[in-house]
């Protein structure tokens, strides 16, 4: 086959790094923001962290090479200045209490290797899922500790499900639960209760009351009273180690409401606005090179090309940064004026059907745009701090014609059951009649949706006596 030459002209659109790293930092939450401006400070010495300002030199009033460095610094602080440090939180898993917990205890140094191995087998949740004849091959092949199965059976009942919190070491919930209850001082109630988790739990999981107080002989107040006792265990003990453990989280709103009159305007919040300026000791240093008369040496050509380079990447970070922040405002600014009943009331009903394009078409900026700038962002308005993507939701038309957001469907559905009969609970069915009688001409399954998204279960397992 012959080999052929040919003319192409291809139109391609690229994107140049620089753009790449302006949509990633688009996306930045304020925290986030906070320590890329920080890494670029770090990593780009032509990048200052301040106001521009007329600078001096110290050096051209002083001259005094005796005279210590520590003379001339101060650690003052006035209770104005905000102190930006991070302080750098360090916690122990689950795992290392538990293991503090056994280390007290009086064991063999085989049990204790036994136990310690089981530890490290439980999951985030305290739960042992794997079986016993696995971890007493693990123990051979891992550890050479030959061992019986009865034999670890024994340590996990004995020690292992004896440490706090109660119901560690357990293998499926009904166990967990019924290690928890069995710690509970005896009374009528814990029995009843401890009963129901060994001999019907099946019935208790199905919501099939009048069965178990017929086999119990019991009246419904005192079934009642002992899920309650039930409902209090915890089916997750583990986590409740690692919540206690882990440093706590503060939401930073991006973004804030000002009302100026009848208008409501956004302002971004102060930490995701950083000062940055251009360094000017770099910038004589180019004017420097600029004076060189001849030919420069190769050091010095090096020398410049790095110079100019930090300049150049130092004032695109910072027309990024304002870029970023140009585009940020004006994009919660068109968010906040569409759904601006709810800003101004509160009330969630009042919130419009509103999808990313709605705003894109607004702020004459692509889709994907207004996508970045809301995900993982919060504005605080004053009826609380809002998820920016929790404004956005899909429509559905109405027995009036009128589109509604499914935000507003979804409320009006969890106020129908939070008042519903908690003995009868409506069923789906039920759900959408209701809706249906409120002009939301919805079809069942669609009601199951919305439920599932609500994170609600099923009637059946919200009945209660």
């Amino acid at each position: 086959m012959a080999l052929k030459q040919s003319l192409q002209q291809k139109l391609l659109q690229k994107l140049s790094p620089q753009q790449i790293q302006l949509m990633k930092m688009l996306q930045l939450p304020t925290q986030a923001m906070e320590e890329r401006v920080k890494e670029e400070i770090e990593s780009n010495p032509a990048l200052e962290e301040g106001r521009e300002k007329e600078e001096f030199d110290f050096s051209d009033y002083m001259d005094d090479d005796d005279t210590p460095g520590y003379k001339y610094e101060a650690n003052n602080y006035s209770k104005d200045d905000d102190d930006k440090r991070m302080p750098i939180g360090t916690s122990r898993t689950f795992h290392d209490r538990l293991s503090e917990q056994l280390h007290l205890r009086n064991l063999t140094e085989v049990e204790l290797a036994i136990c310690d191995h089981l530890i490290g087998s439980l999951d985030d949740s305290g739960y042992l899922r794997r079986e016993i004849p696995s971890v007493v091959d693990d123990l051979a092949f891992g550890q050479s500790i030959m061992t019986s199965e009865e034999e670890v059976e024994k340590l996990l009942v004995k020690v292992i499900q004896d440490l706090d919190p109660a119901g560690i070491g357990a293998r499926d919930l009904q166990e967990c639960l019924v290690i928890q209850i069995k710690r509970k001082p005896s009374t009528v109630t814990i029995k009843t209760a401890q009963v129901i988790l060994e001999k019907f739990y099946e019935e208790f999981v199905k919501k099939h009351y009048s069965k178990i107080t017929h086999r119990l002989e019991i009246e419904d107040e005192d079934l009642k009273d002992a899920i309650e006792e039930i409902v209090q265990l915890n089916p997750k003990p583990g986590n409740s180690m690692n919540e206690s453990s882990r440093p706590v989280e503060q939401v930073v709103p991006d973004f804030q409401i000002i009302s100026e009159g009848d208008e409501l305007l956004v302002q971004l919040n102060g930490r995701n606005v950083p000062e940055l300026r251009m360094s000017r000791k770099y910038a004589e240093m180019l004017d420097d090179f600029a004076r060189i008369k001849g030919t420069p040496t190769k050091t010095q050509r090096d020398a410049m090309i790095f110079v100019k380079q930090k300049l150049d990447s130092a004032k695109w970070f910072i027309d990024a940064i304002k870029q970023r922040q140009d585009t940020l405002v004006r994009t919660m600014q068109a968010i906040v004026d569409y759904q601006i009943e709810f800003f101004k009331t509160g009330d969630e009903t009042k919130l419009r059907p509103m999808i990313l394009k709605d705003i894109a078409d607004i702020i004459h900026m692509d889709i994907s745009t207004v996508s970045r700038v809301s995900n993982s962002k919060y504005i605080q308005t004053s009826f609380g701090t809002y998820k920016v993507k929790y404004f956005f939701s899909e429509s559905l038309t109405n027995d009036e014609g009128e589109e509604v957001s499914t935000r507003e469907v979804k409320k009006i559905l969890q106020d129908l059951i939070g008042t519903e009969d908690k003995r009868k609970p409506w069923t789906d069915e039920n759900l959408a009649k209701e809706l249906k009688s409120k002009g939301y001409n919805i079809a069942r399954r669609t009601v199951a949706k919305y439920r599932e998204q609500l994170e609600i279960p099923v009637a059946r397992l919200r009945k209660e006596l």
